[in-house]
């Protein structure tokens, strides 16, 4: 099934989603089933990444990056999880948060520094979430404490997207914890530093290869050159950033379900049932039907959130009703489509099954879905986000 909002495209971006999606076909798709039972990316998989430059999208040509906008992130996003959500969330995190909070929050030798290591090879991870700082993403337990010309952190971290790859992780922890979410700083930590750990990965019903760790930090030495932004203001980097990472999610379900709708597509046209392709019965092509719909349905609130980041505009409502509506979408198609592969979309043989499993994570990582409702609700009555 061919890009149906690619007249929403210009030339170039047009053909740089066909060149990702051609990428994603010829060699993650023989890839996917073993990385999921697995529970890891195969060594090949971020060096082809890479190789594409699909990890450093908009870092400037000057530093090693291919100098392009948001929205083709987005782009590559979609056509990634199209095929492997979990090879998208890499792309994802990678370019949406730890890219773009470098970009607008790094100084120019910390941009020079880190944007040449993103580029080169490095895979980078965002660290905000901890065991008592879900949806209440300030209420951190992970301390850094001032001494000249560095910070000590102590803490950990859980649920951190991309810890077991990463080189750089962008960490938050509170400098001042009498001034509350005022003393959050967020600073840049690299693998191997003295006291940092990775205890633990976790063991999660989808998006398996992708992985997802527990960071422990047994007093982290962390000069004060790799602070990112001013001390005590990395609750602005934080949230900020989030908002842009919600589009970044809401690509990632539009591409799901793109690939459970296709996967189904095929399957009804070539199954019989008595005497018929199963295509053919009207029960099959309303729910064939209401799952296009409410996928372009989605896949426009997206692009319109990143058009207006691209354009400078405001968009955080837009980001949230993206990502929101999106997850709800990927999850409802992922299972609809399930149930139109009959028996066979309950085994592991089957894309379907995968798919599903992957969508569920929507609702809840970048902000789960409550957290969206209540930012669009206080958005429409003009209340202090």
């Amino acid at each position: 099934m061919d890009h149906p909002a690619l007249t929403m495209l210009s030339e170039d971006e047009a053909i740089f989603a066909r060149t990702v999606r051609s990428f994603a076909d010829a060699t993650l798709r023989p890839l996917v089933s073993q990385m999921d039972r697995e529970g890891k990316f195969l060594p090949e998989v971020i060096a082809s990444l890479h190789e594409m430059g699909l990890l450093a999208i908009e870092i400037p040509e000057a530093l090693g990056g291919a100098g392009a906008s948001f929205f083709m992130s987005i782009l590559a996003i979609e056509e990634l999880a199209r095929v492997d959500p979990s090879v998208a969330v890499v792309c994802d995190v990678q370019n949406t948060l730890v890219i773009n909070a470098i970009r607008r929050w790094g100084n120019a030798e910390q941009q020079e520094r880190f944007f040449r290591q993103l580029a080169g090879g490095t895979i980078g991870a965002y660290a905000l979430s901890e065991a008592g700082a879900g949806s209440d993403a300030f209420a951190l337990a992970c301390r850094a404490e001032e001494r000249g010309d560095h910070f000590v952190l102590h803490g950990r971290k859980l649920w951190i997207t991309n810890g077991d790859e990463a080189g750089l992780f962008l960490v938050f922890a509170n400098v001042n914890p009498e001034a509350g979410y005022r003393g959050i700083t967020c600073f840049v930590v690299e693998r191997g530093m003295a006291g940092f750990s990775i205890p633990r990965k976790e063991d999660k019903l989808g998006i398996r290869a992708s992985s997802t760790c527990e960071l422990l930090f047994d007093g982290v030495e962390v000069p004060r050159a790799q602070v990112l932004g001013d001390v005590g203001k990395g609750y602005k980097v934080a949230i900020e950033t989030l908002n842009e990472g919600r589009i970044g999610i809401g690509a990632q379900m539009v591409g799901l379900a793109r690939g459970a709708l296709e996967g189904a597509l095929g399957y009804v046209r070539e199954r019989e049932q008595f005497g018929r392709k199963i295509a053919e019965f009207q029960a099959v092509r309303h729910r064939l039907a209401r799952c296009a719909t409410e996928l372009e349905a989605a896949r426009l609130l997206v692009y319109n959130a990143a058009r207006l980041h691209d354009a400078g505009q405001p968009f955080l409502r837009e980001a949230a009703m993206a990502k929101w509506f999106a997850s709800e979408v990927a999850e409802r198609v992922a299972s609809e489509c399930l149930e139109l592969w009959g028996g066979v979309g309950f085994t592991k043989e089957c894309p379907a099954e995968k798919l599903l499993r992957d969508a569920k994570i929507g609702k809840i990582y970048e902000g789960t879905s409550f957290i969206q409702l209540d930012t669009i609700a206080k958005s429409l009555l003009g209340e202090g986000l």
